[in-house]
């Protein structure tokens, strides 16, 4: 079972509700391998779920890097190549653009992005979150530049839809070797092309010796749809966007509704049924 963290297992709050708690124990208590599948950093991760006895694996950065949870172990990292991070700097530096840089499991960012996000089309919700995690790097472009080699990923923060579009289509149209999504309305998320929360989850189950059609996946945005569609189950929260709600097999509730709980027991029926 892969799990999405943002708006999908957590809250509006960010946080891991009593009710997916409960689900989540439920379904590791009956034999089910729980992996964590976000576009996060390994270390922005939330302790009240990599501290979840049983869940053993992560997927962050968007596929990017896999670790063992109980010793904090990378075992499969895609390092974005140098000449990908050279042209996606070239194309969008003539826009009123800021970036995320993601090296080692750790997500660094400017002061201007850290200290006002919703600037940046970041959601009331979320400020704390980037506060909390972010790393400051006083020139984020230089510190882009000086670890060229070092990136799992890295974000684009955009102003607009149009912006985001023009500056998406440059980078995919000059560089084949990078996998290009998008998990929330600002971000343009890059990684090596062999990344992917599919990619990962796919690591994990062959090393698990589990076939996808024995996988489930939940999400709600665009950098979940090919993680759905790799599941033998993929679920879309009721708050996904409409390319992940068409890529997925099932519907759950919203996400702040224990979309995660209701699917585990009502839509996939893989623990108990109890009154949510």
């Amino acid at each position: 079972m892969a799990l999405d963290l943002d708006r999908t297992t957590l809250n509006v709050q960010g946080k891991l509700s009593p009710g997916n708690l409960r689900a989540i124990e439920q379904a590791i208590k009956a034999g089910i391998h729980i992996v964590i599948a976000s576009g996060r950093a390994y270390s922005t991760l939330p302790t009240e779920v990599t501290g979840i006895a049983g869940i053993e694996y992560a997927v962050t950065s968007n596929g990017a890097a896999i670790y063992r949870i109980s010793d904090h172990t990378c075992l499969k990292q895609y390092k974005i190549r140098s000449a990908s991070v050279d042209t996606i700097l070239k194309m969008s530096a003539d826009e009123p653009v800021t970036y995320e840089a993601f090296v080692d499991g750790a997500a660094y960012a400017d002061r201007d992005l850290i200290e006002n996000p919703v600037k940046y089309g970041t959601s009331l919700q979320a400020v704390e979150y980037v506060k909390n995690t972010r790393r400051l790097e006083p020139d984020i472009v230089q510190f882009i530049k000086a670890h060229m080699d070092e990136l799992d990923s890295m974000d684009i923060v955009v102003r607009d839809a149009q912006m985001k579009q023009r500056i998406w289509e440059r980078i995919a149209g000059a560089d084949s070797e990078v996998y290009i999504t998008s998990s929330v309305q600002q971000l343009i998320e890059i990684s090596h092309r062999d990344a992917g929360k599919h990619t990962g989850l796919r690591f994990v189950t062959e090393r698990l010796g589990i076939s996808p059609d024995h996988v489930a996946a939940f999400g709600d945005g665009d950098n979940d749809v090919d993680m759905l569609k790799f599941a033998g189950y993929g679920v879309a929260v009721a708050n996904a966007s409409d390319n992940c709600r068409a890529a997925a097999h099932y519907l759950t509730k919203h996400h702040n509704e224990d979309g995660v709980a209701y699917g585990l027991r009502e839509v996939l029926r893989c623990i108990p049924a109890e009154e949510l």
